[in-house]
């Protein structure tokens, strides 16, 4: 029996300390088996890993005088091996009673005093949670080194019946107007894709008769274009025969002007006056073709004499 109470077991994830006439000693277990003095020794276990603290029922009262009642709070802590026995010595094994409940209890009551219904059910609800973190952890890190917050978790507050249902009615009112505004942002985005629509509609039109229009200018222009090609066709074609019929004037003119010398009009008086060959009118008798040679042949003479006396070039010249 007396082997058996001086046995004892430390689980895993927990510190023993132990005491001894109500004093508690400087020694710590880890997890394990362990033999102490029955009847005088006693010891406690105490975790530290993850465990979760609940705060129940802690009351508040608003700045307008309204109580109200949180159900339940959790808040996530983590005692460090090395400040076991500290805390302990200090706080006792239930130190969580004095560093978390109570805190809760003091760190609420102020929040919910200077703060009315409205703030504390609905605008700030969701910062008291981490309001609750930063307090809780800024006492322990002056009073407690060692024990960390890792998280807290405030349920909504109960309130009067009465209270209730009013804002269960402004709620409501609230979901229909987030309902008609949610529906009217769906009209206005439905007119605003219209009026894209018709922006990129009228856009698209403007295009396709810039296009056109466009089409019809170069149209013209290369109608434009290949009437001047023609055009200067014509004028080059019609400049071409101007400028041989002028060639032609021109060289007629300068054979006229060479008749109309001194020697070519007495050359022409002279082969005039002679007998020819050559022009008969058509009721006229053929002449002898001897008679015929023999004129020719007297004209010829005479008129190469008369271009040898007016020192011109001969028919025969050539021939010398």
């Amino acid at each position: 029996m007396i082997f058996n109470s001086s046995i004892h077991r430390i689980e895993e994830g927990h510190v023993g300390v132990y005491y001894r006439g109500g004093a508690l000693l400087s020694a710590t277990s880890e997890p394990g088996y362990h033999f102490m003095l029955p009847f005088i020794t006693s010891y406690r276990s105490v975790q530290t890993t993850l465990q979760t603290d609940e705060v129940k029922n802690v009351p508040c009262g608003t700045s307008g005088g309204v109580m109200i009642y949180f159900d339940r709070i959790e808040v996530v802590n983590k005692l460090d091996i090395e400040a076991v026995h500290d805390i302990v010595k200090n706080y006792t094994a239930d130190y969580d009673k004095t560093l978390i409940y109570n805190k809760i209890h003091h760190e609420l009551n102020q929040f919910c005093s200077v703060h009315n219904l409205q703030e504390v059910y609905i605008d700030l609800f969701d910062q008291i949670d981490e309001n609750l973190k930063r307090a809780l952890q800024e006492d322990l890190n002056s009073l407690a080194q060692g024990l960390m917050v890792q998280a807290v978790r405030v349920t909504k507050p109960k309130i009067p019946e009465s209270i209730r249902r009013n804002y269960e009615a402004m709620e409501a009112e609230k979901t229909k107007l987030l309902i008609f505004q949610a529906r009217q942002k769906v009209v206005e985005k439905e007119a605003e894709t219209e009026r894209k629509k018709a922006i990129i509609e009228a856009e698209k039109s403007q295009m396709v008769a810039k296009i056109t229009w466009e089409q019809k200018i170069m149209e013209k222009e290369s109608e434009k274009k290949i009437a001047e090609i023609e055009a200067q066709t014509h004028v080059n074609k019609e400049k071409s025969i101007a400028d041989a019929e002028f060639y032609k004037a021109e060289r007629e003119a300068q054979a006229n002007a060479l008749k109309l010398t001194k020697e070519y009009l007495e050359l022409e008086s002279l082969t005039s006056s002679l007998p020819t060959s050559t022009v008969r009118k058509s009721n006229q008798q053929p002449r002898n073709p001897e008679m015929d040679f023999l004129l020719d042949l007297k004209a010829g003479t005479i008129a190469h004499e008369f271009l040898i006396s007016k020192s011109l070039p001969t028919p025969f010249a050539s021939l010398d």
